[in-house]
């Protein structure tokens, strides 16, 4: 059974950095596609980025593109989420899950189902 543990949300103001990580146990991550999430209040969950397990291809959602940049470092086991240049609207639960990641040029598909392994979530507020 796969165990997903996320960290390092916490608050910080516009223009800001956080660093997110998902550390799993019970797999080798790189067997996995990894998918990021969240979900601000009365909203419904976004997907934000992912990473491909086999090959390292990542995707992201229009509303990061270039702020946020996926990574995995295979011998910790963990799949990290750079996010620069925070803005209010990145306000959210972020939860990582085992997922799919399908990039083909400037085309992706990434997303889990309820029964895929997820986290519990960290909580990113971005307020001056």
């Amino acid at each position: 059974q796969v165990q997903l543990v996320e960290s390092g949300g916490g608050a910080v103001q516009p223009g800001g950095s956080l660093r997110l990580s998902c550390a799993a146990s019970g797999a080798t991550l790189d067997n996995y596609a990894i998918v990021w999430f969240r979900q601000a209040p009365r909203k419904e969950r976004e997907v934000v980025s992912c990473i491909n397990g086999r090959d390292g291809s990542t995707a992201y959602s229009d509303s990061v593109k270039g702020r946020f940049t996926i990574s995995r470092d295979n011998a910790k086991n963990t799949v990290f989420l750079q996010m620069n240049a925070l803005k209010p609207e990145d306000t959210a639960v972020y939860n990582c899950a085992t997922g799919y990641c399908l990039t083909s040029g400037v085309s992706h598909a990434m997303g889990a189902a309820p029964s895929d392994y997820w986290g519990q979530g960290t909580q990113v507020t971005v307020s001056s």
